[in-house]
């Protein structure tokens, strides 16, 4: 074995499991893994976090999902974007936006609910937000048996949020007679 302070080979194996993982990893898992408590994991984590930012490098290590990945910063996004879209599109289209907004706020929630908040049938799309992992299903409705619909820990992860709860408030966004507009829909 090297001669690596304790600190150092803990943040070395950090940055090794988190360089080839596809998803945000849970303190408690990397815990697992390197065979330290949480909290002194925790600490590396956000310590590393923190000496990325202040180096200025082009990656982040952010807290995602319930758990940890690396990023590239965003003052380099359209660069990145340049290299791996070379030339692809692979963005949502409105219809896709809309529905995957109305099961991020509305969830669980069944297809049939979707398409009546949107006024349009959404199973093309609901089946395009399944098929990219961004929807998945979350049971039956007791009452009419359909199934039902939430977000995915993916969905998370995309868009930056450790939980649905730091979703931004629609309320300023929506008209001032939405009570209305929802009862005519109905």
């Amino acid at each position: 074995m090297t001669d690596v302070a304790p600190e150092a080979g803990l943040r070395a194996g950090l940055e090794a499991i988190l360089l080839v993982v596809d998803e945000p990893v849970a303190e408690r898992t990397l815990a697992q893994v390197l065979e330290r408590p949480v909290p002194e994991i925790a600490a590396a984590l956000r310590a590393l976090s923190a000496e990325y930012t202040a180096a200025g490098r082009g990656f982040d290590l952010r807290e995602v999902a319930g758990g940890w990945r690396f990023y590239t910063r965003a003052e380099h996004a359209a660069l990145v974007e340049r290299f791996v879209r070379d030339g692809q599109q692979a963005r949502l289209t409105q219809a896709a936006l809309e529905t995957l907004a109305v099961v991020a706020y509305r969830q669980p929630v069944s297809r049939a609910r979707v398409a009546a908040i949107r006024g349009v049938n959404s199973d093309g799309v609901m089946r395009t937000l399944v098929a990219r992992g961004l929807v998945e299903e979350a049971g039956t409705d007791s009452e009419s048996q359909a199934l039902l619909y939430r977000t995915t820990s993916y969905f998370l992860e995309r868009m930056g949020l450790r939980e649905l709860e730091e979703l931004p408030e629609l309320a300023p966004f929506l008209p001032d007679d939405v009570e209305n507009l929802e009862e005519q829909k109905q």
